[in-house]
């Protein structure tokens, strides 16, 4: 037998060397043809070759018009048009006009209470007005318990403020866009300054539960920038400037202000990560690497949206308890919340005595 490799290899003859000639009723085909015993009927259809095969008309024909394909795929399956994308700067707009609507009091100072911190208002605030979330149109409402979820308008000293009880995360679902708009609204509504506040886990390993950080800069990990998509023009520019996101002189101000009151205040990098799970021990080597003195949740991305829009800034971190993996316990929300509650009372003193004094250089 004739092998495959040979030059005159034939399989047709080859296969008739083993089984035989083929049967004399075997149906022989063409390309576009087929030979029968007897004569077409008369209801036959005639036999046309087709030509070749055009892709886009067949395209059309078996899924749609054109408009239903992408334009980098004009011949495959059919993806239907992404629906439009909300106006971020529409949407803030309607928040302002739905507080405008309740209150016309325009503030100096914005400030943003963390975990555990949410009775500041109610002891260090002359309360004005207040507005809950669910009463502003579009608002993001929070869900974390200790958030209570509304703007507290009033006085600390002379000084006016917008006080947010309670902050929206990433973490809880929300878009990055409505993470930060409290932060633009309360811009939009007056404020120069946006002193935030958090509980955090310590990572310097001089800090201790209870301690005060203050946040000489910060690191974004792993956490969508909030200025992601089409700038808003009406806030600021396409590439604001990082350098000095937490303002020098207001920060002095409140070195001195810990130091008048005997309050031990350190000062560090505050690194934000997605949440909501604590972090493992692993994690906390890597960022102990990446030279951050606390990790949380927040701040970050409202410092960023801050700063874009002009504002000037300043934060504090209650380190509530030491992060995973340097001490034995493990990590649960209400051991925040109740670092977060005995530390209090200096927090009251240290941000409402440097809140007086920031008003005096606005």
């Amino acid at each position: 037998m004739k092998l495959f490799k040979d030059k005159f290899f034939r399989p047709d003859e080859e296969i008739e060397d083993l089984y035989g000639p083929p049967p004399d009723d075997i149906i022989e085909e063409t390309d576009n043809t087929q030979k029968t015993d007897g004569p077409a009927p008369d209801d036959a259809e005639e036999d046309i070759p087709m030509g070749p095969v055009n892709e886009a008309e067949m395209a059309q024909m078996v899924y749609g018009p054109p408009s239903w394909f992408g334009e980098d795929k004009p011949h495959g399956f059919p993806v239907p048009p992404p629906p439009p994308r909300p106006d971020p700067y529409k949407k803030l707009l309607s928040c302002y006009n739905s507080v405008r609507a309740i209150t016309d009091f325009k503030p100096k100072v914005a400030l943003v209470l963390g975990s555990g911190l949410g009775d500041f208002a109610e002891k260090s605030v002359d309360i004005r007005c207040t507005v809950d979330y669910s009463q502003i149109e579009g608002f993001p409402i929070s869900t974390v318990p200790g958030h209570k979820g509304r703007f507290i308008f009033g006085y600390i000293g002379e000084c006016p403020v917008v006080v947010m009880q309670g902050r929206v995360h990433y973490y809880e679902g929300y878009s990055m866009q409505d993470v930060v708009l409290p932060t633009r609204l309360m811009h939009m509504l007056g404020a120069e300054v946006l002193f935030l506040t958090n509980a955090s886990g310590g990572i310097n390993a001089s800090f201790s539960a209870g301690d005060f950080m203050l946040i000489t800069d910060h690191i974004s990990c792993f956490v969508p920038n909030p200025l992601i998509g089409q700038n808003i023009e009406q806030l600021g520019t396409r590439f604001p400037d990082m350098s000095k996101v937490y303002d020098p002189e207001i920060n002095d101000i409140i070195s001195d202000t810990a130091i008048e009151l005997g309050i031990r205040i350190q000062k560090g990098v505050y690194l934000q990560l997605t949440g909501p799970s604590f972090e493992s021990p692993a994690e906390i080597r890597m960022l102990r690497t990446f030279g951050a003195d606390a990790v949380g949740m927040s701040t970050v991305i409202e410092a960023i949206a801050a700063r874009h829009a002009g504002m000037r800034i300043c934060g504090i971190s209650c380190v509530a308890n030491l992060a995973c993996g340097m001490t034995d316990n493990p990590l649960t929300h209400e051991e925040v919340q109740a670092s977060a509650d005995k530390a209090a009372p200096k927090f009251r003193a240290l941000v409402a005595g440097s809140i007086e004094k920031i008003a005096k250089i606005l």
